[in-house]
């Protein structure tokens, strides 16, 4: 359907036909109240007079599941870059969560990373402050901070049905909306943000209107999710608050996250990949825990109380659309979000990518509305570059897990091996390893030569053994610290 094929609809416009002082467009239009959508949102309410949210769900008043998030349900994890970017969108908005009971995390020892085996230091200086909300807590802020902004309106339990173009097709000038028991419309829009998800259409929204579809990259992985809500001991875990244990040599696939967040409770998620799936039984899921968790957090699961029955969310493959490759594309019209790029969960990348697409959003439409798709598509794609990277990375460092193998993939996960072995017991080596996974600094920080200094001596140290998850055998790990040199010359 064109714009000619129905009465358009909007918000009024100015006497003058142009947008207000200081904005590029009269109407923008976001597909999909997701996190991807309320932050794109955000930003796009300073540069236009009047943004609307149109979503297929009825939204709730209170932080409680909904059928469009359905691994909303499992870990969420809110990644230290993505809390910065948050803190800068909403002021204030980190204290609230605090202020709520979502508890902030800060000391190394209030973390267990297990990766490949290997214990990451438990030691050292506080780094950045992680904040562990449960999913539909956050989304509920959010979105509360988002619809008490003047311009902004979000209209619930509307299908979206398609898009209206020019005659022409060489521009989007609308979304056709289908409210729950009324008539389509045609809601006018100067510019139309699809965050409608993994599931997304606008690549066949493309092909209808004769454009290429963006190419897609596909990483297998088959990951299924058993999840639910616990009320732990008090004082079970120590000082742990957060918990992540992912696959090893030796063991099948699996995995595990324990977090505490707000209401006193916390969330466990079992996860498997490839068929080692986790069973949704009640006696089943507590053999995976074993199976996986040391001996005192699985003591902690096991006199847990259940607050929650076990639910299961199954991911088939990291799927990534690559737009910024595309030669022609529609004005009027951005993807963002999963719908951009959906990740393997297991990461807890996505909430954190959305928001610095969203901050690639802000910087984009600051240069105006002329070119905006090309500027945006190649300026989100750097953050999209480096989530990819990691996670596809270490799903590939997973037997499990089919797909190509190049040369550098394989150098990079030797080292990354190496780099976890000797962070067992350098808490230097950690930071920056937890800086780089939280998406606050580059990949290529980790291969810097006081990084790879750091790796190559903690390698050459005798090993010592440590309790394996389960109580069985026992992992080596490094004890030694450091050669004096690199002690006296720690990384910056």
């Amino acid at each position: 359907m064109t714009a000619n094929d129905a009465t358009m609809t909007g918000p009024p416009t100015a006497a003058s036909g142009k947008p207000e002082t200081g904005k590029i467009g009269e109407h923008a239009v976001v597909l999909g109240a997701s996190m991807a959508g309320l932050l794109a949102a955000r930003v796009l309410a300073d540069a236009y007079r009047q943004v609307t949210i149109i979503e297929r769900d009825p939204l709730p008043e209170s932080a409680v599941d909904r059928r469009g998030v359905p691994q909303g349900r499992h870990v969420h994890g809110l990644l230290p870059r993505g809390a910065q970017i948050l803190g800068e969108l909403f002021p204030g908005l980190l204290a609230d969560l605090v202020a709520g009971g979502v508890p902030v995390l800060r000391a190394p020892r209030e973390f267990r990373f297990v990766f490949g085996g290997h214990l990451l230091c438990q030691d050292g200086e506080p780094g950045e402050p992680s904040y562990t909300p449960s999913r539909p807590f956050l989304e509920a802020h959010v979105r509360r901070r988002v619809q008490a902004l003047r311009n902004v309106s979000i209209w619930d339990r509307c299908e979206v049905a398609g898009l209206a173009t020019t005659p022409d097709r060489d521009r989007v000038t609308g979304a056709r909306v289908l409210p729950v028991g009324g008539a389509e419309e045609i809601l006018a829009a100067d510019l139309v943000v699809d965050a409608t998800g993994r599931g997304g259409r606008t690549p066949a929204w493309l092909t209808a209107l004769g454009y290429a579809p963006p190419a897609e990259e596909r990483v297998p992985v088959d990951v299924k999710y058993a999840s639910r809500y616990l009320r732990l001991p008090a004082g079970a875990l120590g000082d742990e608050k957060l918990v992540i244990i992912d696959a090893e040599p030796g063991r099948p696939p699996t995995g595990m996250a324990l977090f505490e967040q707000e209401g006193d409770r916390w969330i466990l998620t079992l996860a498997g990949y490839a068929g080692h799936h986790p069973p949704t039984g009640e006696d089943g899921f507590l053999v995976f825990a074993r199976s996986v968790a040391p001996p005192h957090i699985f003591a902690a699961i096991r006199d847990a109380e259940p607050l929650s029955e076990i639910r299961a969310y199954r991911f088939p493959a990291s799927l990534r659309r690559r737009y910024e490759r595309l030669r022609a594309f529609p004005a009027g019209l951005l993807v963002i979000g999963d719908a951009m790029c959906s990740f393997n969960p297991i990461y807890g990348q996505g909430m954190t990518v959305a928001a610095l697409q969203a901050t690639a959003l802000r910087d984009s439409v600051a240069g105006g509305e002329p070119d905006l798709a090309r500027r945006f598509f190649r300026a989100a794609a750097k953050p999209v570059s480096i989530a990819w990277q990691l996670a596809t990375g270490a799903d590939l460092a997973v037997p499990a897990v089919t797909g190509p193998h190049p040369v550098p993939v394989r150098l990079i996960n030797a080292y990354i091996s190496r780099l976890q072995a000797a962070a067992a017991h350098d808490p230097v080596l950690t930071g920056q390893f937890l800086r780089v996974t939280g998406l606050l600094d580059p990949p290529a920080r980790l291969l810097r030569p006081a990084i790879t200094a750091r790796v190559l001596a903690g390698n050459l140290r005798r090993p010592r053994t440590c309790p394996a998850p389960g109580g069985g055998p026992a992992v080596p790990v490094s004890t030694r610290g450091a050669p004096e040199s690199v002690q006296r010359n720690p990384v910056p």
